[in-house]
C-alpha cells in the first residue's frame, strides 16, 4: 500500500477542481483509494511524463480528468502535484 501525501498547494487545486466539477467527486475518491491500494492498477492508466514533467507520474480520474504525482517507490508515498485535463496538468 502507497500513502498519499497532500500538500497545501495541491489541496488548493483540488479544492477549486471540484468546486468546478462536482459530479467527478465519487470518481476522484475512488481513484486516490485505488491509488493507494495499487498503483498499478490498470484502471488508473499509470505512466511517467517526459519533457519539462520528468520525474512526475500521471494517473487518470476518468478519460477527460489526470492527476500528476510523484511516485516515491522507496517511500511508498504518492504526493499529488495537479489536477485536470490532460491539457490543463501537462
Amino acid at each position: 500500500m502507497y500513502r498519499i501525501i497532500y500538500t497545501e498547494s495541491y489541496n488548493k487545486k483540488a479544492k477549486k477542481f471540484l468546486r468546478k466539477h462536482p459530479e467527478i467527486l465519487e470518481q476522484y475518491r475512488k481513484t486516490l483509494q485505488l491509488a493507494e491500494l495499487d498503483i498499478h492498477h490498470p484502471s488508473l492508466r499509470l505512466h511517467p511524463l517526459k519533457g519539462k514533467l520528468t520525474g512526475i507520474h500521471s494517473i487518470s480520474i476518468n478519460l477527460s480528468y489526470r492527476i500528476t504525482l510523484y511516485l516515491i517507490v522507496k517511500e511508498k508515498e504518492l504526493i499529488p502535484v495537479d489536477i485536470g485535463t490532460h491539457d490543463e496538468v501537462y
